[in-house]
């Protein structure tokens, strides 16, 4: 079990260092460029590297073949609607603040990309969970047999909300350069001892090696990377709880997004010494 920990975090680190290295070298690559809250020009290149990197480890540390399915339908899923998010979403047209504000389109005729990526990453959870489901090695880990229908549904939506809940998270936090790759090491290492802790080493591996770009403000994860980082972390959390563990889950993360509604992170940050500190940590600063 601690081999295939390792080898997924190693290959989860060198495929994200490859696909990095590959779309930067990319002919359009200077599409990808944006310009940060420092006002320095970074590219977003890191975070189609991180989704196709933390895939590839995750994939590899699954520990069935339901699993693994799981794996690379929230995480290819969370990265492409997070990208196509990333592309057309500084649009005019495109523009909504939150759930509501999508919402709030959605009823005048428009359909925006935040509110696709929302789909996207609702329906990816709800078949990632499903298929976890299906996994007789991730039942084993969890102890727990089949059950009644009513039973398995609420589990599987239960890990729906679970996984599109930690992504929506990660991606919250993505607003300082490390801050979501930091958090997600907080979410990913107890998730990574024991029984079925390829999926989160694999995904911690990608993060890894691109966390010293990101915090040296070289690249932004984006709605791609984010989005994959927590979709990926959350198949984690789903694959390792029961039904009151994903329920207690569920409802921090709820808790959670309902409070970035009316509070900013960055300032609860910022107005505690011991967040300021670790947020900060091997920052790259201000000029």
């Amino acid at each position: 079990m601690a081999t295939t920990v390792v080898k997924s975090f190693g290959i989860g680190s060198l495929a994200a260092r490859a696909a990095l290295a590959w779309i930067r070298h990319d002919p359009r690559a200077a599409e990808l460029l944006r310009t940060n809250f420092h006002g320095r020009t970074v590219t977003l290149a890191g975070g189609p590297a991180l989704a196709l990197g933390a895939n590839v480890g995750a994939a590899l540390g699954a520990p069935g073949a339901a699993s693994t399915a799981a794996v690379v339908t929230a995480g290819a899923t969370a990265g492409a609607v997070g990208f196509y998010d990333d592309i057309v979403g500084d649009r005019p047209e495109q523009k909504a603040k939150g759930f509501a504000g999508h919402l709030g389109a959605l009823r005048e005729g428009r359909v925006t990309s935040g509110l696709v990526k929302i789909a996207g990453v609702g329906a990816a959870g709800l078949a990632a969970a499903a298929l976890l489901a299906t996994d007789p090695r991730v039942r084993a880990h969890r102890g727990r047999r089949r059950g009644g229908v009513v039973r398995t549904t609420a589990d599987v939506l239960l890990g729906a909300g679970v996984i599109a809940g930690t992504a929506n998270l990660l991606n919250l936090l993505d607003l300082r350069p490390g801050r979501a790759l930091k958090a997600g090491t907080l979410i990913g290492v107890p998730l990574a001892v024991g029984p079925g802790g390829g999926v989160a080493a694999g995904t911690l591996g990608a993060g890894a090696a691109l966390l010293p770009a990101d915090l040296g403000e070289e690249i932004m994860l984006g709605d791609a990377g984010a989005n994959a980082l927590g979709a990926l972390l959350g198949v984690a959390l789903a694959a390792r709880t029961g039904p009151a563990g994903r329920a207690v889950a569920l409802s921090v993360l709820a808790a959670l997004t309902a409070a970035s509604e009316k509070v900013s992170f960055t300032k609860v940050i910022q107005d505690t010494p011991w967040l300021r500190e670790l947020d900060a940590l091997g920052r790259r600063p201000a000029e």
